[in-house]
């Protein structure tokens, strides 16, 4: 669909500014992992392509190479190279997803999961009608069995059986003892739904996405470390709350073609900073 441009959000100037401290911590990616500067670039132009393509057409109109190339400034023989050039996106693979779909059960449907949307402690299996994690694999799953499930999910960390049988979710441990599969997988959906929807907040005159950050600098490593403890329990509790409600609603929704995302983040830097007063800002990005 093609896009609605008015005015221009940033001057060139300003955007290269922004786009430096932007890419920064991509480019520690790329660098971290390999990825040297003329593949990265080959990469960018690649998007430029696609993005140009995609995004940019004028309504009613085949969008050209030529036109293509006055957008973007690659040559014109390059943007008909690349547009045959197919361009892969990131799926979700088959486990990661079955995980997802199984643990958010668990926090959310009131047979598994407390009024707080914490999960219960289950028993591993258990006769009759009442909840088991055999049970909470099977409603999801009939393709592999719960006992195979709850020994990969044992030898990962995201639960523990004790002397009882009883199965224990530990949350905090779910996506940092993922394989790496999943957590590339997250890592790539997460950043690009965060930046298309900062993106979008910007381009538009009506900020169409909620986007809101809470940052105090110069204060001190202790409080630092104290507000990222609670700031990273108020998060999981807020994220524990949406998926209850959202699996409640999803059960009765026709379907279609809309995908919803919420999430948040929480950092703590050391930076160094000039001897100034300390500050605190409620940031609304529009």
């Amino acid at each position: 669909m093609p896009m609605q441009r008015a005015k221009r959000p940033f001057s060139g100037e300003t955007l290269q500014l922004t786009l430096m401290r932007v890419l920064r911590p991509l480019v520690k990616l790329a660098l971290a992992s390999g990825l040297s500067f003329p593949s990265f670039a080959s990469l960018l132009k690649r998007l430029y392509v696609d993005v140009a393509e995609r995004d940019f057409a004028l309504a009613d109109k085949a969008q050209t190479d030529s036109r293509i190339s006055l957008l973007t400034g690659v040559h014109r023989k390059d943007v008909s190279r690349l547009r045959d050039e197919p361009l892969s996106e990131t799926t979700l693979p088959a486990a990661v997803s079955q995980t997802g779909r199984i643990i958010a059960k668990w926090i959310a449907d009131p047979l598994y999961c407390n009024e707080d949307g914490s999960p219960r402690v289950l028993p591993r299996t258990l006769q009759g009608e009442g909840p088991s994690f055999e049970r909470l694999v099977a409603e999801i799953t009939k393709d592999v069995h719960p006992r195979a499930v709850l020994d990969e999910w044992v030898d990962r960390g995201i639960v523990s059986v004790d002397a009882q049988d009883m199965v224990r979710l530990d949350l905090a441990s779910i996506v940092p003892n993922a394989d790496d599969e999943a957590r590339r997988h997250y890592f790539t959906r997460n950043l690009h739904d965060h930046a298309l929807a900062a993106v979008s907040n910007v381009i538009n005159d009506v900020a169409p996405h909620l986007e809101r950050a809470v940052h105090y600098d110069r204060i001190s490593a202790d409080l630092a470390a104290r507000l990222d403890v609670i700031a990273r329990e108020e998060t999981m509790a807020m994220l524990l709350r949406l998926n209850k409600i959202a699996h409640q609603l999803v059960q009765e929704d026709p379907g279609g073609g809309s995908r919803w995302i919420a999430g948040g983040y929480v950092l703590t830097e050391t930076v160094e900073t000039s001897p100034l007063p300390r500050s605190g800002t409620t940031e609304a990005k529009q």
